[in-house]
């Protein structure tokens, strides 16, 4: 049998950790975003109840099934395999007061891997590591969602949440971070309704269910064409319509409601402002001049309009290149700069307004609690990179050398329109207001902010912290 425990020390009490493990959406938050993970299906961690978990990719995925056990409310809980590919599996989750305030978290699992000795050596050389990977991984986000819902929560106050988008890569992870915040997470959706939690709308018919939407504490607005793609005439159609005809849409029936949110977040993006080169780009930036992007984004803001004439705290969050690599750019990037392919992408000094994809969750959180927040604000980390520095950092994050080259004029023919307009403009974002109304950004550094992404780092653990034995 392997043994590995790890132990981190979370600024809340024992009951609010157990609390958070114990509601919708914590599995998701808990699920390192570059692992092949999909829950099928979640019942509770009350005694018996199981999860069932597809591991691996697509066609190569199995099927793990873990039943809970050992509940003590407020301390601990326990989950078994009943069906899976370990031959044994064990994980003890406690919470304990710390001496010093908080709660001592630890994960203790046992388990036997599959395969004999063949199966055991696999574990040392790889199983075993990832892992350390993944727990550390489990330990920072159980820190950074309990630091934020204290920080912006401290009542515990239960909002509903109306989410455009909610299958996206920002708004499902929103969805599971709101959820285990003790928030009601309501979906737009684009098929009929199959529960009380999802509301229906189409825009192409413009059709809305208004009268769901009464009561909402806020509306969060992200749904979008992927704009990633080659842009043919059809692509350029539904990219403008998803976003400025959406909006509209959702904004007139906001402004209708007897009811209506606080707040409507209504997603932007950095691509309003066009190309910059190495101007510091804060909100007050005009727009400068053409290109489609900058159209759209225009366009997107004008439509929230009547939600903010009705009288609706609107929020614009211009989003940068949102770093995680289950989606994206860098699940694009990573697997190349993994196997040495990397290299950078247009010019050296080209500014990329990355983020985090924990700090547009974090940033997204403070505006919808931040009184007075209205209009634009940039989500993009403090310190924008050149390529050139993008590309070393993520090569020095992976451990590869990245010397490859996709000049302009490869890039144009590869990608298209989309290429001048999207992946070959320079966009030094600021987020001044951001920062001057007060989020505490959880990564302004590159590197920590990638290594956290991909697993690359085990804090918070260290050798005294991660026991290993066989």
């Amino acid at each position: 049998m392997a043994e590995r425990t790890y132990a981190s020390t979370i600024n809340a009490s024992p009951d609010e950790v157990f609390d958070w493990h114990a509601r919708p959406g914590a599995f998701q938050r808990l699920t390192p975003p570059w692992a092949p993970v999909r829950l099928e299906s979640f019942e509770g961690i009350e005694d018996g109840d199981r999860a069932v978990i597809r591991l691996g990719p697509g066609p190569l995925s199995v099927r793990w099934v873990a039943e809970h056990h050992s509940v003590e409310p407020g301390r601990q809980f326990a989950d078994r395999q009943v069906e899976g590919p370990f031959a044994a599996w064990n994980h003890v989750h406690r919470m304990n007061p710390a001496p010093d305030g908080g709660t001592r978290l630890t994960d203790q699992l046992t388990y036997k891997p599959p395969l004999g000795p063949v199966g055991a050596w696999l574990n040392t050389m790889v199983g075993g590591p990832e892992l350390d990977r993944q727990f550390a991984y489990r330990h920072r986000i159980t820190q950074q969602d309990l630091q934020l819902h204290r920080r912006y929560n401290p009542d515990d106050r239960s909002l509903r949440v109306a989410i455009s988008g909610a299958s996206g890569l920002i708004g499902s992870a929103l969805s599971s971070f709101l959820s285990t915040g003790g928030h009601t997470v309501y979906r737009l959706v684009r098929r009929r309704p199959t529960g009380p939690h999802e509301i229906y709308w189409n825009v192409v018919d413009g059709e809305i269910e208004t009268s769901k939407l009464e009561g909402m504490d806020a509306v969060v607005h992200l749904a979008g064409e992927n704009v990633f793609g080659l842009w043919t005439r059809r692509k350029r159609h539904r990219i403008y319509e998803s976003r400025a005809t959406g909006t509209r849409l959702l904004a007139d029936a906001l402004a209708t409601l007897d009811a209506p949110p606080d707040v409507f977040i209504s997603a932007s993006a950095v691509g309003y402002y066009g190309d910059q080169a190495a101007t510091l780009v804060p909100e007050a930036m005009p727009s400068r001049g053409g290109g489609f992007l900058a159209a759209v984004c225009r366009a997107w803001e004008e439509a929230a309009e009547p939600a903010a004439a009705a009288g609706i705290r609107t929020v614009h969050p211009r989003i940068g290149i949102v770093l995680t690599p289950a989606g994206g750019a860098l699940q694009l990037m990573a697997p190349a700069f993994s196997l040495g392919l990397g290299g950078r992408v247009g010019a050296a000094d080209q500014y990329f307004p990355w983020i985090t994809l924990d700090d547009v969750l974090g940033a997204l959180y403070h505006l919808l609690f931040t009184e007075g927040a209205a209009g634009p604000f940039n989500l993009t980390a403090p310190a924008p990179a050149r390529m050139d520095t993008f590309t070393q950092t993520l090569a020095s994050v992976v451990n590869r050398p990245a010397v490859l080259r996709m000049p302009a004029p490869v890039v144009r023919r590869l990608a298209g329109e989309m290429a001048d307009d999207m992946l070959l403009k320079s966009i030094r974002a600021v987020p001044e207001r951001l920062q001057a109304s007060g989020y505490p950004f959880l990564y302004t550094d590159l590197g920590a902010g990638l290594r956290h992404q991909l697993g690359r780092t085990l804090e918070p653990h260290d050798e005294a912290a991660a026991s290993r034995a066989s």
